[in-house]
């Protein structure tokens, strides 16, 4: 069972909702998502919530995580957020990185297309590793 690691800095929006369809979407046999921030924020943020609930998955009570190294042990891949020179890097591990827009603040219009961007890299992740 490979884990992925998908982290940006307050894990409130992008790393959230790539851990979440990455979850929804895999088969749980071959891989799970986890997500963290460096620097992690106090709630996913309330935009992001409401994305994500009109596709039927549920964050409400997710908080967001601190990376650590002990988190990061267990990880066969790290994809971070696009957050440039901020980005979490974990020594050994494989790193992607996906250059998506922060979704706090825009608009819940914005967001559901950055959701689907995110999904769309999700499915591209599973199916390129196997891990559908």
């Amino acid at each position: 069972m490979k884990t992925v690691l998908f982290a940006c800095i307050h894990n409130a929006g992008r790393s959230q909702m790539a851990a979440a369809w990455f979850n929804a979407l895999a088969d749980r046999t071959r891989a799970a998502a986890i997500s963290a921030g460096t620097e992690p924020g106090t709630r996913v943020h309330p935009e992001v919530l409401l994305a994500m609930r009109e596709v039927g998955i549920e964050l409400e009570g997710i908080a967001p995580q601190k990376l650590t190294d002990e988190l990061a042990s267990g990880a066969s891949i790290l994809v971070t957020m696009g957050c440039g020179e901020t980005c979490p890097y974990v020594p050994g591990l494989r790193r992607l990185d996906w250059p998506l827009e922060d979704p706090k603040g825009k608009s819940v219009e914005r967001v559901r297309e950055i959701r689907d961007d995110v999904k769309a890299r999700v499915l591209d992740l599973l199916e390129a590793e196997g891990f559908r």
